[in-house]
């Protein structure tokens, strides 16, 4: 092994200079043969320069060796045919580690290369940056999403659009932004999400930009047709008793295109006409009616946002559904944690929206015998402010749950069908969200997070 060799050689060296050592004291001190003494003397000096010349030889390698890798410089070799065996052994164990550095080094340019090349394909758009802002790599669909043939700093961006700069200079980890932009090429509209590592003792950002226009556009398109489908559903359901009634009532005054003679109208006629005549007027009071729902959902107003306690706002619909129908026997429990918990929104709106849930929990618990209705608000893991609404119904199956959001979609005889639709809204005006989840036969949970 090399470093047998080395510690061999070191040892005759250190020996020599021990043995010369020892026999030049005893000229000295024992034979005070001063003369004599200059010869080990020489013997010493030859040996202690041999050594020092051995030790810097080796040195030398290994320090060119280590500043090689440093460089990364692969062209680095060692001959193998020195005369000198230490040597040659040492150069050939540089020569195989220097070798296997080198073979990591190709393996992880191949996976760089490899993880570049997906990161080129990719369906989504991604760059990264540091703390100043400058961006170190990013990919060519990132580039075509900002029409920009190189992305070297954030600041491009803003030239952009200035929306767009400042949402990716605030945006924080882990956090996902929309952003629409108006381009040369048209109108997309940008999905932003932010992820944080440290790379190098670098702290970067990971930023992705996926295009959600067509998306959202078929989102939209079928949401149109889901309203259009209910809405042509309630008008068809107004207009075609009026439409066959209104025909019938025409009979009564038409014979084969001419009108009847006044004689020939009895009383009874009358009072046929007059009752079918509130029948429309009934049926037209239902489409203004239909006609107003609509206009609600369309002219929601802004919230007006102020900060408040949770706890007075959940006490204060605790008493409301007091006086709902069946509240006498549904069994409510409330539970706010912390109890000083705050919201900064529209306290109004907000109630509008948890009385809705309520209700629709009441409504759906009328023959539930064991009725339980429970209200919580609390802080979830993201942080954010929640409050939910549960009830132990019969549930909600999975085939209307993709339904209840559409406006005027209802399953109660008596209903609007606009309360959900409207409690969403309000929820998405506060920049927050209303999901709904349920097990049919056991529960149906409704959750406001903010």
């Amino acid at each position: 092994m090399i470093s047998k060799s080395i510690y061999v050689n070191i040892l005759i060296r250190v020996l020599l200079l021990l043995a010369g050592s020892l026999f030049l004291g005893w000229l000295i001190f024992h034979r005070q043969a001063y003369v004599f003494a200059i010869i080990p003397s020489l013997f010493i000096l030859g040996v202690t320069i041999n050594l020092i010349y051995f030790l810097n030889r080796i040195n030398r390698r290994i320090f060119y060796f280590f500043d090689a890798i440093k460089n990364e410089d692969s062209t680095l070799r060692f001959p193998n045919n020195v005369n000198n065996k230490v040597i040659n052994d040492l150069n050939q164990s540089l020569q195989k580690v220097n070798a296997q550095i080198q073979q990591i080094y190709l393996e992880n340019r191949k996976q760089e290369q490899y993880f570049q090349a997906l990161l080129e394909h990719a369906a989504t758009g991604m760059f990264t940056f540091n703390e100043k802002g400058f961006i170190l790599h990013s990919n060519n669909l990132a580039r075509q999403l900002f029409d920009m043939d190189v992305l070297t700093h954030i600041n491009q961006l803003d030239r952009i659009d200035p929306k767009l700069y400042q949402t990716i200079k605030e945006i924080q980890p882990t956090e996902q932004r929309l952003v629409t932009l108006h381009l040369k090429s048209g109108v997309i509209q940008l999905l932003i999400k932010s992820n944080s590592f440290i790379s190098e003792n670098n702290s970067l950002m990971l930023i992705s930009v996926h295009d959600i226009k067509n998306q959202l556009d078929e989102k939209e398109l079928e949401s149109w047709r889901k309203l259009i489908r209910v809405m042509m559903h309630e008008i068809m359901n107004s207009i075609t008793p009026v439409t066959s009634l209104s025909e019938s009532l025409a009979g009564y005054f038409y014979k084969n295109g001419a009108m009847v003679s006044p004689e020939d109208i009895t009383v009874k006629t009358i009072e046929t006409t007059i009752r079918g005549l509130e029948v429309i007027r009934e049926q037209g009071k239902g489409l203004i009616n239909f006609v107003e729902s609509y206009r609600k959902i369309t002219r929601l107003p802004a919230p007006e946002k102020k900060v408040f306690q949770v706890k007075n706002l959940i006490d204060h619909i605790r008493i409301l559904s007091s006086s709902f129908e069946n509240a006498g026997r549904i069994e409510f429990s409330c539970n706010v944690t912390p109890s000083e918990l705050e919201l900064h929104a529209d306290e109004k709106q907000i109630s509008q929206v948890l009385i809705n849930l309520v209700k629709n929990a009441c409504q759906a618990n009328e023959g539930n015998e064991n009725a339980k209705i429970q209200i919580e608000a609390t802080v979830n893991e993201a942080g954010r402010a929640t409050i939910s609404v549960t009830d132990n119904g019969p549930g909600i199956s999975d085939e209307l749950m993709d339904k209840i959001f559409i406006p005027f979609f209802t399953t109660k005889d008596n209903g609007s069908g606009i309360g959900l639709s409207i409690s969403r809204q309000i929820m998405q005006l506060h920049g927050g969200s209303l999901k709904m989840s349920s097990v049919p036969e056991k529960y149906t949970s409704a959750v406001l997070e903010f």
